[in-house]
């Protein structure tokens, strides 16, 4: 379950850091966005988790269409536009900090109410089935937009804005496209967290660990391709079981290995795992270039 919740976000950020080369340092805004509606509107407003759900991920792409209005109509890229959703992520962390609906420091706790009809099962297989469904859907959506004119446009802006606005893309409406979308695809996975251990806090919500963990997966399995989130995401949860059976509950030490696996991959694989998979591949079916005959050599 919690390999498909590391997919869901990963595929999230690819959206828009891989397609639209649109690289967010704080995509935390919107898991966080979509977690604390899907709670609220459970808490204050007494509707049905399945109803909240859809709440929670359209409250999510309106929080990535309104930050991406702000930085894109000034022609916010590359590290400017890093460093604004990061600050919005943290804006957006002290705000529920301080406002009582939020339940401020204390966090929120949905109340357990059994039953599939309240998305409550008797075991965690439900969950993963849930988690399974919101990853297919991403998955889907990513195939869409590797085939769709959108996308086209898309990946002509992250290639080269000034050429693609020069043939008549509108790079303004197809960023803001892409970063709804994306958003919308992380706060189903906040609505799923909540759901699952039915209690956010502001730092579970807006903290860096979700920002990181979605880059790093989309980053190490492969940037702008289909597989390559899912693969990274994996390959990650994987390596953090691994180090945990190794170092115990030594606080911090995913974060370190994370570190280290991104600064490898840069280095040594920039194109992701995937990528490296498929140079391997390439070579090893390259045909052989035959050797000359004696004859030919003696002469």
């Amino acid at each position: 379950m919690m390999a498909l919740y590391a997919c869901l976000m990963a595929q999230a950020w690819n959206l828009l850091g891989g397609y639209g080369g649109q690289f967010s340092f704080g995509h935390a805004l919107f898991f966080g966005t979509g977690a604390y509606v899907q709670a609220i509107a459970q808490l204050q407003g007494g509707m049905n988790p399945w109803l909240a759900l859809p709440l929670g991920v359209g409250a999510a792409a309106l929080v990535g269409v309104f930050v991406g209005a702000l930085s894109f109509r000034y022609g916010l890229r590359g590290s400017y536009f890093a460093l604004v959703t990061l600050a919005f992520a943290e804006v957006f962390r002290i705000l529920a900090l301080s406002v009582p609906f939020t339940g401020a420091g204390v966090g929120l706790m949905v109340p357990l109410k059994e039953g599939a009809a309240n998305m409550q099962f008797a075991d965690r297989r439900g969950f993963v089935w849930i988690a399974l469904g919101l990853v297919t859907i991403a998955l889907l959506a990513t195939a869409w937009l590797r085939h769709s004119r959108f996308g086209a446009r898309l990946q002509a802006v992250r290639d080269n804005e000034d050429a693609a606005r020069a043939i008549g893309v509108d790079p303004f409406r197809v960023k803001l496209g892409a970063i709804a979308l994306s958003g919308a695809l992380m706060g189903a996975a906040g609505a799923l967290y909540v759901q699952v251990f039915q209690y956010i806090d502001p730092g579970i919500a807006y903290g860096p660990h979700t920002s990181v963990e979605a880059l790093v997966a989309a980053i190490v399995g492969g940037l702008g391709t289909l597989w390559g989130p899912v693969l990274g995401a994996l390959a990650l949860h994987l390596l953090a079981d691994f180090t945990r059976s190794l170092f115990g509950a030594l606080p911090g030490i995913n974060m370190v290995i994370y570190g280290a696996v991104l600064v490898a991959i840069v280095m040594f694989a920039p194109r992701g795992i995937l990528g490296l998979g498929q140079s391997v591949r390439s070579l090893w079916s390259r045909p052989r270039v035959a050797e000359p005959p004696q004859e030919v050599l003696r002469g």
